[in-house]
């Protein structure tokens, strides 16, 4: 059994000490834990984002939920999927006929969209010709607000990057979710997910590369969901610079 640990970040033959667990496991386990709960806490660095986004060439705009807070956000899920007045209001100035509209949301792992979202995000653009919307950066922000802020914009297809619930072994996991013409009331049915996108998980090359084909295929069969199947085959991706294929080739 110990040698599965070679294979598999889960905890797999930890051992005994009496009819407890060895300390060493115990720590780590308490250490895992402790990380998934402060990546559900940590709060979304809008600034760092904004800044990290416009050094590239994105365009940016910064959103907030109904949740008027982190607690507010944990507590109350619906809140989270409508955007404050203010930022409806916000958003109307940007209406236009866009084909595609990307949202960066906290979720529930900041900590994952700090490092995941924009080395992904660029990748995406990179490989894109269409016309794009500003990117929605939001702050406790949940899945279906990406329905709202596309209909806002006039987008016809949404792709939010969002913070997935850590796990024990992964507090940083982004997740991608498209949909086809979004708006309010949608279902988790019509939506497809990539998940798990992080540095031990599925690379951004093949995230970008699954999403680029789903993205494609639901422009061009006008529709998304459990209708729409991924078979992307292995990806070709054009890389803008050696510093880019240096860092995207280490996830």
């Amino acid at each position: 059994m110990a040698r599965l640990r070679d294979y598999t970040p889960a905890r797999v033959e930890l051992g005994r000490s009496g009819s407890s667990l060895p300390t060493r496991a115990m720590l780590e386990f308490q250490l895992a834990h402790a990380r998934a709960r402060d990546a559900v806490h940590l709060p979304l660095a809008v600034n760092s984002l904004v800044v990290e986004l416009k050094q590239k060439g994105i365009d940016s705009i910064t959103l907030a939920s109904a949740a008027r807070n982190r607690d507010e956000y944990l507590k109350r899920p619906d809140l989270g999927r409508r955007l404050s007045a203010d930022s409806r209001q916000q958003l109307t100035a940007l209406r236009g006929e866009y084909e595609a509209a990307f949202v960066i949301a906290d979720g529930l792992s900041a900590l994952a969209v700090h490092r995941h979202s924009v080395p992904l995000l660029r990748l995406l653009l990179h490989n894109l010709d269409w016309r794009i919307a500003p990117v929605a950066i939001v702050e406790q922000g949940r899945v279906a607000i990406g329905d709202e802020i596309s209909e806002v914009l006039g987008a016809r297809i949404v792709v939010v990057l969002i913070g997935e619930r850590p796990g024990l072994s992964s507090p940083d996991s982004l997740g991608a979710y498209l949909t086809w013409q979004p708006r309010p009331g949608r279902t988790d049915a019509e939506r497809n997910c990539v998940s798990n996108i992080r540095a031990e998980g599925l690379s951004y090359v093949a995230a970008a590369h699954k999403l680029l084909f789903l993205m494609n295929e639901s422009r061009r069969l006008k529709l998304s969901g459990v209708r729409l199947k991924e078979d992307a085959g292995a990806p070709v991706l054009a890389v803008e610079s050696i510093i880019d294929r240096k860092l995207i080739g280490e996830h």
